[in-house]
Protein backbone atom coordinates (compact mmCIF):
# COMPACT_ATOMS: atom_id res chain seq x y z
CA UNK A 1 0.00 0.00 0.00
CA UNK A 2 1.23 3.51 -0.90
CA UNK A 3 0.94 5.25 2.49
CA UNK A 4 1.24 8.78 1.07
CA UNK A 5 -1.49 8.10 -1.48
CA UNK A 6 -3.65 6.62 1.30
CA UNK A 7 -3.13 9.74 3.46
CA UNK A 8 -3.97 12.04 0.54
CA UNK A 9 -7.18 10.12 -0.28
CA UNK A 10 -9.16 12.09 2.34
CA UNK A 11 -9.72 9.18 4.72
CA UNK A 12 -7.73 10.89 7.50
CA UNK A 13 -9.96 13.98 7.38
CA UNK A 14 -13.11 11.82 7.46
CA UNK A 15 -11.75 9.87 10.44
CA UNK A 16 -10.87 12.99 12.49
CA UNK A 17 -14.23 14.66 11.75
CA UNK A 18 -16.19 11.52 12.66
CA UNK A 19 -17.49 10.96 9.11
CA UNK A 20 -15.72 7.65 8.46
CA UNK A 21 -17.56 4.32 8.42
CA UNK A 22 -16.89 1.63 11.02
CA UNK A 23 -14.66 -0.33 8.62
CA UNK A 24 -12.71 2.82 7.74
CA UNK A 25 -12.23 3.66 11.42
CA UNK A 26 -10.84 0.17 12.12
CA UNK A 27 -8.54 0.42 9.11
CA UNK A 28 -7.21 3.89 10.05
CA UNK A 29 -6.58 2.96 13.67
CA UNK A 30 -4.78 -0.23 12.63
CA UNK A 31 -2.56 1.63 10.17
CA UNK A 32 -1.89 4.35 12.76
CA UNK A 33 -0.33 1.70 15.00
CA UNK A 34 1.75 0.27 12.15
CA UNK A 35 2.68 3.40 10.19
CA UNK A 36 4.00 6.52 12.00
CA UNK A 37 3.07 8.62 8.95
CA UNK A 38 -0.62 7.83 9.40
CA UNK A 39 -0.57 8.76 13.11
CA UNK A 40 1.29 11.98 12.30
CA UNK A 41 -1.32 12.86 9.65
CA UNK A 42 -4.10 12.32 12.22
CA UNK A 43 -2.33 14.54 14.77
CA UNK A 44 -1.64 17.26 12.19
CA UNK A 45 -5.23 17.44 10.97
CA UNK A 46 -6.61 17.39 14.53
CA UNK A 47 -4.35 20.31 15.42
CA UNK A 48 -5.45 22.14 12.26
CA UNK A 49 -9.13 21.73 13.19
CA UNK A 50 -8.43 23.00 16.70
CA UNK A 51 -6.68 26.08 15.34
CA UNK A 52 -9.53 26.77 12.94
CA UNK A 53 -12.06 26.34 15.76
CA UNK A 54 -10.34 29.06 17.83
CA UNK A 55 -9.96 31.31 14.80
CA UNK A 56 -13.62 30.97 13.82
CA UNK A 57 -15.11 30.78 17.34
CA UNK A 58 -18.51 32.46 17.67
CA UNK A 59 -18.96 34.51 20.83
CA UNK A 60 -22.26 34.06 22.75
CA UNK A 61 -24.73 36.98 22.70
CA UNK A 62 -23.72 39.92 24.92
CA UNK A 63 -25.19 39.92 28.42
CA UNK A 64 -25.32 36.13 28.85
CA UNK A 65 -22.39 36.14 31.28
CA UNK A 66 -23.83 39.03 33.32
CA UNK A 67 -27.25 37.35 33.62
CA UNK A 68 -25.66 34.05 34.68
CA UNK A 69 -23.51 35.73 37.34
CA UNK A 70 -26.50 37.70 38.64
CA UNK A 71 -28.52 34.52 38.93
CA UNK A 72 -25.69 32.85 40.84
CA UNK A 73 -25.41 35.79 43.27
CA UNK A 74 -29.16 35.73 43.79
CA UNK A 75 -28.98 32.01 44.55
CA UNK A 76 -26.18 32.54 47.09
CA UNK A 77 -28.10 35.25 48.94
CA UNK A 78 -31.28 33.16 49.04
CA UNK A 79 -30.03 31.14 52.08
CA UNK A 80 -31.28 33.85 54.44
CA UNK A 81 -34.53 34.45 52.57
CA UNK A 82 -38.10 33.90 53.64
CA UNK A 83 -39.61 30.46 54.09
CA UNK A 84 -43.27 29.73 53.47
CA UNK A 85 -44.87 27.67 56.18
CA UNK A 86 -48.29 26.12 55.82
CA UNK A 87 -50.19 24.02 58.36
CA UNK A 88 -53.44 22.15 58.14
CA UNK A 89 -55.15 24.59 60.47
CA UNK A 90 -53.43 27.87 59.65
CA UNK A 91 -50.65 29.49 57.52
CA UNK A 92 -48.10 32.06 58.49
CA UNK A 93 -44.77 33.33 57.18
CA UNK A 94 -41.89 32.96 59.60
CA UNK A 95 -38.10 32.82 59.49
CA UNK A 96 -36.11 29.72 60.51
CA UNK A 97 -34.99 31.45 63.69
CA UNK A 98 -38.64 31.74 64.88
CA UNK A 99 -39.27 27.95 64.74
CA UNK A 100 -37.91 25.20 66.96
CA UNK A 101 -36.13 22.36 65.22
CA UNK A 102 -38.91 19.89 66.10
CA UNK A 103 -41.55 22.21 64.73
CA UNK A 104 -39.71 22.71 61.46
CA UNK A 105 -39.50 18.95 60.90
CA UNK A 106 -43.07 18.29 62.04
CA UNK A 107 -45.21 16.15 59.71
CA UNK A 108 -48.08 18.64 60.04
CA UNK A 109 -46.12 21.41 58.22
CA UNK A 110 -44.65 21.87 54.70
CA UNK A 111 -41.59 24.09 54.31
CA UNK A 112 -40.74 25.38 50.79
CA UNK A 113 -37.77 27.71 50.22
CA UNK A 114 -39.46 29.89 47.60
CA UNK A 115 -36.66 32.30 46.71
CA UNK A 116 -34.08 29.49 46.41
CA UNK A 117 -36.37 27.51 44.13
CA UNK A 118 -37.06 30.52 41.92
CA UNK A 119 -33.42 31.54 41.62
CA UNK A 120 -32.35 27.95 40.85
CA UNK A 121 -35.03 27.76 38.16
CA UNK A 122 -33.80 31.01 36.60
CA UNK A 123 -30.21 29.80 36.75
CA UNK A 124 -31.08 26.61 34.89
CA UNK A 125 -32.98 28.66 32.31
CA UNK A 126 -29.85 30.69 31.58
CA UNK A 127 -27.65 27.59 31.51
CA UNK A 128 -30.05 25.85 29.13
CA UNK A 129 -30.18 28.92 26.86
CA UNK A 130 -26.39 29.19 26.80
CA UNK A 131 -26.08 25.47 26.06
CA UNK A 132 -28.52 25.73 23.15
CA UNK A 133 -26.64 28.72 21.74
CA UNK A 134 -23.31 26.91 21.98
CA UNK A 135 -24.81 23.77 20.43
CA UNK A 136 -26.23 25.72 17.48
CA UNK A 137 -22.91 27.52 16.97
CA UNK A 138 -21.01 24.22 17.15
CA UNK A 139 -23.37 22.55 14.66
CA UNK A 140 -23.09 25.48 12.25
CA UNK A 141 -19.32 25.43 12.48
CA UNK A 142 -19.23 21.66 11.88
CA UNK A 143 -21.36 22.13 8.76
CA UNK A 144 -19.00 24.89 7.63
CA UNK A 145 -15.96 22.64 8.14
CA UNK A 146 -17.61 19.75 6.33
CA UNK A 147 -18.49 21.95 3.34
CA UNK A 148 -14.94 23.30 3.29
CA UNK A 149 -13.56 19.76 3.44
CA UNK A 150 -15.85 18.57 0.61
CA UNK A 151 -14.87 21.50 -1.59
CA UNK A 152 -11.14 21.07 -0.96
CA UNK A 153 -11.42 17.32 -1.48
CA UNK A 154 -13.10 17.82 -4.87
CA UNK A 155 -10.45 20.36 -5.88
CA UNK A 156 -7.71 17.96 -4.85
CA UNK A 157 -9.23 15.09 -6.84
CA UNK A 158 -9.62 17.35 -9.88
CA UNK A 159 -5.99 18.48 -9.67
CA UNK A 160 -4.84 14.89 -9.18
CA UNK A 161 -6.75 13.76 -12.29
CA UNK A 162 -5.37 16.67 -14.27
CA UNK A 163 -1.83 15.85 -13.18
CA UNK A 164 -2.31 12.19 -14.12
CA UNK A 165 -3.60 13.19 -17.57
CA UNK A 166 -0.69 15.56 -18.13
CA UNK A 167 1.77 12.91 -16.98
CA UNK A 168 0.28 10.36 -19.39
CA UNK A 169 0.41 12.85 -22.27
CA UNK A 170 3.99 13.71 -21.42
CA UNK A 171 4.94 10.01 -21.37
CA UNK A 172 3.41 9.52 -24.82
CA UNK A 173 5.21 12.60 -26.11
CA UNK A 174 8.55 11.41 -24.73
CA UNK A 175 8.03 7.94 -26.23
CA UNK A 176 7.21 9.42 -29.64
CA UNK A 177 10.34 11.60 -29.54
CA UNK A 178 12.49 8.57 -28.69
CA UNK A 179 10.93 6.56 -31.52
CA UNK A 180 11.51 9.36 -34.03
CA UNK A 181 15.09 9.75 -32.85
CA UNK A 182 15.60 5.99 -33.20
CA UNK A 183 14.12 6.10 -36.72
CA UNK A 184 16.47 8.92 -37.70
CA UNK A 185 19.46 6.98 -36.36
CA UNK A 186 18.42 3.88 -38.32
CA UNK A 187 17.89 5.92 -41.49
CA UNK A 188 21.43 7.26 -41.19
CA UNK A 189 22.93 3.80 -40.57
CA UNK A 190 24.55 2.51 -43.84
CA UNK A 191 24.10 -1.10 -42.69
CA UNK A 192 20.31 -0.61 -42.59
CA UNK A 193 18.62 -1.61 -45.86
CA UNK A 194 15.67 0.62 -46.74
CA UNK A 195 12.81 -0.99 -48.61
CA UNK A 196 10.11 1.39 -49.81
CA UNK A 197 6.71 -0.25 -50.32
CA UNK A 198 4.30 1.48 -52.70
CA UNK A 199 0.50 1.29 -52.66
CA UNK A 200 -1.13 -1.52 -54.65
CA UNK A 201 -4.76 -0.46 -54.17
CA UNK A 202 -4.25 3.24 -53.63
CA UNK A 203 -1.24 5.17 -54.82
CA UNK A 204 -1.42 7.28 -51.66
CA UNK A 205 -0.61 4.25 -49.50
CA UNK A 206 3.04 3.73 -48.59
CA UNK A 207 5.25 2.12 -45.96
CA UNK A 208 8.96 1.68 -45.29
CA UNK A 209 10.85 -1.38 -44.09
CA UNK A 210 14.22 -0.99 -42.36
CA UNK A 211 16.12 -4.29 -42.48
CA UNK A 212 19.29 -4.57 -40.43
CA UNK A 213 21.72 -6.53 -42.62
CA UNK A 214 23.85 -7.40 -39.58
CA UNK A 215 21.28 -8.64 -37.04
CA UNK A 216 18.51 -9.36 -39.62
CA UNK A 217 16.01 -7.49 -37.42
CA UNK A 218 13.12 -5.89 -39.32
CA UNK A 219 11.52 -2.53 -38.50
CA UNK A 220 8.40 -1.07 -40.09
CA UNK A 221 7.33 2.56 -40.58
CA UNK A 222 3.68 2.44 -41.70
CA UNK A 223 2.39 5.92 -40.98
CA UNK A 224 0.95 6.31 -44.52
CA UNK A 225 -1.44 3.38 -44.31
CA UNK A 226 -5.16 3.99 -43.68
CA UNK A 227 -6.60 2.98 -40.33
CA UNK A 228 -7.70 -0.68 -40.46
CA UNK A 229 -11.38 -1.56 -40.23
CA UNK A 230 -12.90 -2.92 -37.03
CA UNK A 231 -11.65 -6.47 -36.38
CA UNK A 232 -8.80 -6.14 -38.90
CA UNK A 233 -5.02 -5.82 -38.53
CA UNK A 234 -2.10 -5.25 -40.90
CA UNK A 235 0.34 -8.15 -41.36
CA UNK A 236 3.88 -7.86 -42.79
CA UNK A 237 5.20 -10.54 -45.13
CA UNK A 238 8.74 -11.28 -46.29
CA UNK A 239 9.04 -12.86 -49.71
CA UNK A 240 11.64 -15.63 -49.36
CA UNK A 241 12.43 -17.78 -52.41
CA UNK A 242 9.18 -16.65 -53.96
CA UNK A 243 7.06 -17.64 -50.93
CA UNK A 244 5.48 -15.34 -48.29
CA UNK A 245 6.81 -15.70 -44.73
CA UNK A 246 5.06 -14.12 -41.75
CA UNK A 247 7.14 -11.16 -40.56
CA UNK A 248 4.79 -10.01 -37.76
CA UNK A 249 1.59 -8.10 -37.01
CA UNK A 250 1.46 -4.31 -36.98
CA UNK A 251 0.47 -3.17 -33.48
CA UNK A 252 -2.28 -0.52 -33.56
CA UNK A 253 -0.51 1.33 -30.72
CA UNK A 254 2.70 1.71 -32.70
CA UNK A 255 2.75 5.21 -34.21
CA UNK A 256 6.34 5.41 -35.40
CA UNK A 257 8.96 2.67 -35.81
CA UNK A 258 7.57 -0.80 -35.10
CA UNK A 259 9.89 -3.74 -34.52
CA UNK A 260 8.78 -6.85 -36.41
CA UNK A 261 10.15 -10.42 -36.60
CA UNK A 262 13.76 -11.36 -37.41
CA UNK A 263 14.08 -12.32 -41.10
CA UNK A 264 17.40 -13.95 -42.12
CA UNK A 265 16.89 -13.32 -45.83
CA UNK A 266 14.25 -11.85 -48.11
CA UNK A 267 13.67 -10.68 -51.69
CA UNK A 268 10.80 -8.32 -51.01
CA UNK A 269 8.30 -7.22 -48.36
CA UNK A 270 4.52 -6.75 -48.53
CA UNK A 271 1.63 -5.79 -46.24
CA UNK A 272 -1.90 -7.23 -46.32
CA UNK A 273 -4.97 -6.50 -44.21
CA UNK A 274 -5.95 -9.60 -42.23
CA UNK A 275 -8.18 -10.56 -39.32
CA UNK A 276 -7.01 -9.73 -35.80
CA UNK A 277 -4.07 -11.99 -34.91
CA UNK A 278 -3.17 -12.63 -38.55
CA UNK A 279 -3.32 -15.53 -40.97
CA UNK A 280 -0.82 -18.29 -41.90
CA UNK A 281 -0.93 -17.05 -45.50
CA UNK A 282 -1.60 -13.61 -47.07
CA UNK A 283 -4.98 -12.58 -48.47
CA UNK A 284 -3.89 -11.31 -51.87
CA UNK A 285 -7.15 -9.43 -52.46
CA UNK A 286 -6.20 -7.33 -49.42
CA UNK A 287 -2.65 -6.51 -50.55
CA UNK A 288 -1.98 -2.85 -49.68
CA UNK A 289 1.74 -2.19 -50.28
CA UNK A 290 4.74 -4.07 -51.65
CA UNK A 291 8.43 -3.36 -52.36
CA UNK A 292 11.52 -5.22 -53.53
CA UNK A 293 14.89 -5.10 -51.79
Amino acid sequence: MDIQQYIQSGIIESYVMGLASDDEIIEVEKLALEQPEVQQAIDDYSELLEQQAFQNAVAPPPGVKERLMAAIREDDSAGSGAIAFSAHSSASVVTPAMLPEQEISSSSATIVPISTKQSSYKLWQYVAAASIILFVCSAAYNVYLYNEYSEKSQQYISLLNERTTLQASNNIYQTTIKQLQSANDMMADPAMAKVKMDGQKNKQDAALVLWDTRTKDVYLVANKLPSPAQGKQYQLWAIVDGKPVDAGMLDANCNSVCKMKNIPKAEAFAITLEKLGGNPGPTMTELYVMGKI
